[in-house]
């Protein structure tokens, strides 16, 4: 455990300190210590730039839509894993659907650009038949609903894995039971899978919530140029072009420093609200 424990201390409680430089004008020659002290003057200039909410709302839709569509995706596809009986087929199955989650999203994105984009693979059948094409890629309006689908290719086989763990540990007798009360799939599956898995659902939703606003840096850097900062600008590339390529670090560390705060205080209340329900959450 003393090397998992030591990475925990260094690169993520150690690096706390780092947040310090919210609060400064933070120069890096000068040092964390050296910088002048400007308390709340960057979280003040931050809440008050168009383009820090822009790139909010721009997170809160995309982390909307993935809760909504892609969160129930790898329950189903457990499920619907879990009812086939030829063992054969469903490690097939599992290993095909996992392997996306292994490919990086340069090979994603580029992925998709072969086939939606300007002249991608999709246009050239449409040409060869004289129909118009279309440039899914590159149009801001389709941006959303495509970096959920590529979410939901990439790790929706791998987002499996836990439920496929918990739908395991349902007690088999149960289903008999329940079949021969003659209940159908639909209520089985109502009353004796969805109970028993529900806790698995909550704690995981609870900790999709901690994440809301982390949408994806690599995904939505790596088509940012495509369709522009209005579409694709998040929190996190707000943060990398502020500072790291604008050099204003000060803040920068701001608007990441709000992000962290409001999903520690989203996990919180997420947490609460389960206890409310009789559930266990992340913690007691």
């Amino acid at each position: 455990m003393v090397p998992g424990i030591l990475y925990f201390l260094v690169f993520h409680y150690g690096a706390l300190v780092g947040n310090l430089i919210a609060f400064k004008e933070y120069v890096p020659f000068d040092g964390i210590w050296g910088s002048p002290w400007v308390g709340l003057g960057n979280f003040q200039r931050m809440f008050a730039d168009s383009a820090f909410w822009d790139a909010v709302l721009n997170t809160l839709w995309i982390a909307v839509l993935q809760i909504v569509f892609y969160f129930p995706v790898p329950l189903a596809l457990a499920l619907l894993l879990h009812s086939l009986t030829w063992s054969t087929v469903r490690r097939f199955v599992q290993s095909v659907a996992y392997l996306p989650h292994f490919i990086s999203w340069v090979i994603v994105v580029a992925l998709f650009q072969q086939v939606l984009g300007d002249t991608g693979m999709l246009n050239g059948y449409l040409g060869d038949a004289g129909l118009s094409t279309v440039d899914i890629i590159g149009n801001p309006d389709a941006f959303r609903p495509l970096v959920v689908a590529q979410v939901i290719w990439k790790d929706a086989g791998w987002g499996t894995i836990i439920f496929l763990a918990a739908l395991s540990q349902v007690d088999e007798q149960q289903y008999e039971a329940a079949a021969i009360d003659g209940a159908g799939p639909w209520r089985r599956f109502w009353h004796v899978t969805l109970p028993a898995i529900r806790p698995v659902i909550v704690l995981l939703l609870i900790m999709r919530l901690g994440e809301i606003l982390s949408v994806g840096f690599e995904q939505m850097l790596l088509q940012r140029d495509a369709v522009g900062p209005e579409a694709a600008e998040i929190i996190d590339t707000f943060v990398y072009y502020q500072g790291i390529v604008g050099g204003d670090y000060g803040y920068a560390a701001a608007a990441g420093l709000f992000k962290g705060l409001i999903g520690a205080v989203l996990v919180y209340t997420a947490n609460k609200i389960a206890h409310r329900l009789g559930e266990q959450g992340v913690y007691k």
